[in-house]
């Protein structure tokens, strides 16, 4: 019998066009043996909660440059938890100031990541979050 592969929604809400990293950790992810959804530029909340529920998903990776997380994170995070999926893991990537990050930490979101952050970093912490929640 074969292990499932965690299953990872790579998505980019607003209107930020740059999806150059969002990419860059997609292809991480799926080179780790993931399978990675990119649900492509300028999407909204319900259409990012709407795709993780269709491809049920283990994980659900935002990146935002805009400035707008505190808005769109937590609107995901309300609408993964209205369909149910309370056990999908929330990472965050962009530019997050650091005064942002308990209080998203507190909200839900499993991990956060700047510029330069290390895809190993990333590939494990999904690892383990998903992992962990699926052992409970």
């Amino acid at each position: 019998m074969t292990e499932r592969k965690i299953r990872v929604l790579v998505a980019k809400p607003g209107l930020d066009g740059h999806d150059r990293g969002a990419k860059v950790v997609a292809r991480a992810l799926r080179d780790a043996g993931m399978e990675v959804i990119y649900t492509g530029l300028r999407q909204t909340p319900v259409m990012i909660a709407e795709a993780a529920l269709q491809e049920d998903v283990d994980a659900v990776g935002i990146s935002i440059l805009s400035g707008a997380h505190m808005a769109l994170v937590p609107r995901v995070i309300e609408l993964l938890k209205a369909n149910g999926q309370e056990r999908v893991k929330i990472f965050l990537g962009g530019i997050i100031p650091d005064e942002d990050v308990p209080t998203l930490k507190q909200m839900g979101v499993a991990g956060i990541y700047g510029p330069g952050t290390s895809t190993d970093d990333i590939v494990r912490d999904v690892r383990e979050a998903v992992v962990d929640s699926l052992t409970r």
